[in-house]
């Protein structure tokens, strides 16, 4: 069973920083890309931002120059370093990943539980 747990969320005040972490665990083969995803409250969930394996990054507009995808393979972690938060980027963001369980299994999606950032002062 593969699990993404998720860590570092919270409250923080404008042009504050913050960091995420996501770690996979249980039957993992390989993992291709990882991403962060948030939702605010009325609004659909949207992309943050998604790194390959090989470390290619990818980020929406709204947080380019301001936040920092990175990822440990031998970990199997994910990070999102946010900095100069504003409040719009309030909403609780998941982590995904694609992962492959086994050599014998195809891959999929999977998603963490989602941790809440406010940022408020």
């Amino acid at each position: 069973q593969v699990q993404l747990v998720e860590s570092g969320g919270g409250l923080v005040q404008p042009g504050g920083s913050l960091r995420l972490s996501c770690a996979a665990s249980g039957s993992i083969f390989s993992i291709n890309a990882m991403g962060w995803y948030r939702q605010a409250p009325g609004k659909q969930r949207e992309l943050v931002a998604s790194i390959t394996r090989g470390g290619s990054t990818n980020y929406v507009d709204s947080v380019k120059g301001r936040f920092t995808i990175s990822r440990d393979n031998a970990k199997n972690t994910v990070y999102l370093q946010m900095d100069s938060l504003k409040p719009e980027d309030t909403a609780v963001y998941y982590c995904n990943a694609y992962i492959r369980p086994t050599r014998w299994e195809y891959g999929d999606d999977y998603w963490g539980q989602g941790t809440q950032v406010t940022v408020s002062s």
